[in-house]
């Protein structure tokens, strides 16, 4: 029989204020963040460097996966791989700590590895389109050429959309991004 202790919300922010690795909570489970794949990390320079100039003429935000999301209807804080804000940030400091958690992404990246694809396909990504200010999810993958974009109608539906042409552009935000861009200097 295996025993999981289960913490609050609370203990798992003053934790990861002190903490010296980040790691995301689950509803009551912290669960420690692996390093990633050079793929992985190229690919995530190359989204920021390509969406940065857009993002400024838009007066939207680009961050890493430095700054903790919150996913309240989940029960979950995760680190995002890109986030994109286009309205004034709803950052909250926990306790003066300096661990920021953002509330209201207008775009969110993640760059798929073999160990998070899953989840970032399906339970992460039902949290995502739960958030009000969220306008588009991105999946990228870091092991064949694709990028996977769900994008918010009007109406309040998610279109989805599928690119695997390196010589295509894709919308991402109100930004067109190349994915030659995207994959530069990555080995596939």
């Amino acid at each position: 029989m295996v025993t999981t202790t289960l913490i609050s919300s609370e203990e798992y922010l003053a934790q990861e204020a002190q903490a010296t690795h980040k790691s995301e909570y689950h509803a009551g489970e912290v669960v420690a963040m692996a390093g990633t794949q050079f793929e992985h990390n190229v690919i995530i320079i190359n989204l920021i460097r390509a969406l940065g100039d857009c993002a400024d003429k838009h007066d939207c935000i680009i961050l890493s996966s430095d700054i903790l999301l919150a996913l309240p209807e989940c029960e979950k804080y995760v680190y995002p791989d890109v986030m994109i804000v286009c309205e004034t940030p709803n950052i909250v400091r926990h306790e003066k700590r300096g661990l920021d958690i953002l509330h209201n992404p207008s775009v969110v990246i993640e760059v798929l590895s073999e160990s998070t694809a899953s989840y970032d396909r399906t339970e992460k990504m039902d949290c995502y389109l739960k958030l009000n200010s969220l306008g588009q999810y991105v999946l990228v993958d870091s092991e064949s050429v694709e990028v996977k974009t769900y994008t918010r109608t009007p109406e309040n539906d998610w279109l989805m959309h599928t690119e695997t042409d390196k010589n295509k552009t894709i919308v991402i935000g109100d930004c067109e991004v190349a994915l030659n861009d995207i994959y530069r200097k990555v080995g596939f």
